[in-house]
């Protein structure tokens, strides 16, 4: 599973969209997943409008079907089927850090 973090990484809105799409890129092109991204989830400051903006992103390329499918951390967990629709294709991912800690500061993209 390929990580993004964009709190490290201090990015505006536009730049943070940016390396999501390349990573999405990247990662279909290598045969991932998944891609995590940790926002950040206030409702001030640039976590916040980060998660907003990434979100509506996310959905407009579900709809053009340029990733399969997204959700927030806090359905990341092995009682989601989405989830475990995951976990049937990369059980590598069982080991994740933030599987079922239901945190609001990162989304889940489920590229492929």
């Amino acid at each position: 599973m390929q990580f993004i973090d964009l709190k490290k990484e201090n990015a505006t809105v536009d730049y943070a969209l940016a390396l999501v799409e390349i990573a999405i890129e990247g990662g279909k092109l290598e045969g991932q997943t998944v891609i995590k991204v940790l926002h950040g989830y206030g409702s001030h400051g640039r976590g916040g409008v980060i998660l907003v903006e990434l979100r509506k992103q996310l959905e407009r390329w579900k709809r053009s079907k340029f990733i399969k499918d997204y959700f927030g951390g806090d359905r990341w967990n092995i009682f989601d089927p989405l989830t475990m629709e995951i976990l049937q294709k990369d059980k590598t991912i069982y080991g994740d850090e933030d599987m079922g800690k239901a945190n609001p500061g990162i989304t889940i993209i489920y590229i492929q």
